[in-house]
């Protein structure tokens, strides 16, 4: 895969192909970030030996036909919708806090294969031994805690379940299903609701905001023509875009840069035409695609190695840029904005992948929980080690970080031009 513009070039590889196979470790590869033996720096974690064999998950939820048609909802709180047991911290009762009812099993599974508990996995030891390898229809399949790595014809990409991020946000977020969906509703305080549906599959179909007198504003739209474009059609190559303002404001160094800077940047329209509406999935798999949109390179934080927790000293340093964000919401309910996570090469590209991932969810967690950034407003991915900041193979912090991006020109109805 290329490498983003303003970065260093990694190793040559085909858009949306990894340099290293799904659970391939390099020799001596460890933790993810650092390999095996490998002994810490000056303020840096240990690393943690790999366990001897991964435990599967427990099982029993029910397979879903592959190919089954889906469709969003328009209406998710109408006749029909089913109410699913609702992921709330139990009293000390051992009930729901909510409404009072029994708790179902943590590990019953919701839809894409994931669990209830994921939510409250809080290491990478934890990760590794949930983790388990099947082969469906010829594609290697990784299940992990809230996570799917999927390999398909050299194609390495990876799933997280889209609603974790809000039931980890608000416990008495409601759960419903409607035929093949899953609809999750948090109410927001004043009547607004906040709507995501989700496919059997787990894959974000939609997410709203829709007021308390009926209106919806659609956020989110994930469906090409009303239906999920076919994942292997998710890939966007194009021309790269010619850069025309200086290096430096085109990726900007949060570390480096005041406040105006910031906002400017997330704020700031297209770099080159954008034709058409994407979808998110189009979006986080295609850098030549994002590349059409400036970002802040949030260098002011970064991570532990195996690690996707951020520190309370860390987690104030993203002060400014959730400022940025907040500010831009004000002007504009509708804006969205992707929070990527990267690694460093060290490591197996599964554990990086995985890794990245986690490290994005968490910073999009920290700014709604730390800044009251509405947690809509922001999507994430993980990029693993494809995109270098230090162009190096070595273990090195810089690269542990995340990246913020404005992509709502390219996932909305109206063209975004420069």
């Amino acid at each position: 895969m290329p490498s983003e513009p303003g970065r260093p070039p990694a190793p040559p590889a085909e858009p949306g192909q990894p340099r290293e196979r799904p659970g391939e470790a390099r020799p001596g590869a460890g933790a993810p970030d650092r390999p095996q033996g490998t002994p810490a720096r000056p303020g840096q974690a240990a690393p943690t030996p790999p366990q001897a064999a991964p435990t599967p998950p427990p099982a029993g939820s029910p397979a879903v036909p592959p190919g089954a048609p889906t469709r969003p909802q328009p209406d998710p709180a109408g006749p029909g919708a089913a109410p699913l047991p609702v992921p709330g911290a139990p009293g000390r009762d051992g009930r729901d806090r909510r409404d009072g009812a029994e708790r179902r099993d943590d590990a019953e599974s919701i839809p894409g294969g994931f669990r209830r508990s994921d939510v409250e996995v809080r290491s990478y030891d934890e990760v590794r031994r949930a983790r388990r390898e099947v082969n469906e229809g010829g594609r290697l399949v990784i299940r992990e805690p809230g996570r799917v790595i999927v390999r398909e014809n050299d194609r390495t990409f990876i799933r997280h379940d889209e609603t974790e991020r809000f039931r980890s946000l608000d416990r008495d977020a409601r759960v419903e299903r409607r035929g093949r969906d899953v609809v999750t509703i948090i109410d927001r305080p004043g009547g607004d609701q906040i709507v995501t549906v989700v496919d059997e599959d787990g894959r974000l179909l939609r997410r709203s905001r829709r007021a308390r007198d009926g209106r919806e504003v659609v956020l989110i739209d994930n469906t090409f023509e009303g239906r999920p474009r076919p994942i292997a059609r998710d890939v966007v190559v194009l021309p790269p875009p010619e850069i025309r303002i200086p290096r430096e404001r085109y990726v900007v160094e949060a570390e480096r840069a005041d406040e105006g800077l910031i906002y400017e940047t997330l704020t700031a329209p297209p770099v080159a035409p954008v034709e058409r509406r994407y979808t998110l999935d189009e979006v986080r798999s295609s850098p030549s695609l994002r590349a059409r949109m400036r970002s802040v390179d949030i260098d002011t934080i970064t991570f532990e190695t195996g690690s996707w927790q951020v520190a309370p000293d860390q987690a104030r340093r993203l002060a400014a840029i959730a400022e940025a964000i907040r500010r831009a919401v004000e002007h504009n309910p509708q804006e969205v904005f992707l929070i990527e996570g990267h690694t460093d090469a060290v490591g197996s590209e599964v554990d990086n992948l995985s890794l990245s991932d986690r490290r994005a969810q968490e910073v999009a967690a920290v700014l709604t929980r730390d800044f009251r950034v509405p947690p809509e407003n922001l999507t994430t991915q993980g990029y693993g080690e494809q995109y270098l900041k230090v162009n190096t193979q070595e273990a090195n912090r810089e690269n542990r970080r995340v990246t913020a991006r404005r992509i709502t020109p390219l996932i909305q109805q109206q063209a975004g031009r420069p």
